[in-house]
């Protein structure tokens, strides 16, 4: 039994204590601030070219730059709400991650395909669709794999808890 592993003293299974392990690791969280800038800076361009352009932009357009800026944000703040939190979070911004993904391609999709379908080709609406299609099922499964790692964490650490109890 090691004195400098606490886990090892608590008998912590070796695979949660490995999946623990990762989710807090530099590696994890380093992810977490490249998603968090890249949505930041996101949102900050898309701010900026909105703001310089003529007033005169069509409401779909402005639409558009809204969405687009609120998508930014949005895995800022899922990335800020990682960052902040100092313990396992068994998962759950894996969830969150992959909901935001799939809500994002969704509406992405179908706004691609109303505005393909109102102004292209019946050829390109049909590819904005299933381009929607394929990167909103993409999401789906990244969400039930995750949905599915979160509950097998959750699974061993209350099993580790019964036994310790």
């Amino acid at each position: 039994m090691s004195e400098q592993n606490p886990a090892a003293r608590r008998d912590v299974p070796e695979e949660l204590e490995r999946a623990l392990a990762q989710e807090v690791s530099l590696r994890s969280r380093m992810r977490y601030v490249a998603v968090g800038l890249a949505g930041g800076c996101a949102a900050a361009l898309i701010g900026v070219l909105w703001a310089t352009e003529p007033r005169s932009l069509p409401v779909r357009t402005q639409a558009a730059f809204a969405g687009l800026i609120a998508i930014g944000l949005a895995w800022t703040a899922v990335a800020g709400w990682v960052l902040t939190r100092r313990r396992p979070l068994f998962a759950r911004d894996r969830v969150l991650g992959a909901g935001l993904a799939l809500v994002a391609g969704v509406v992405t999709g179908v706004a691609g395909t109303a505005l393909a379908a109102a102004r292209g080709t019946p050829a390109e609406a049909l590819a904005t669709a299933l381009a929607g299609a394929v990167l909103s099922t993409a999401a789906g499964l990244v969400l039930v794999r995750a949905r599915a790692r979160r509950r097998e964490l959750l699974r061993l650490r209350d099993t580790l808890r019964r036994e310790n109890s």
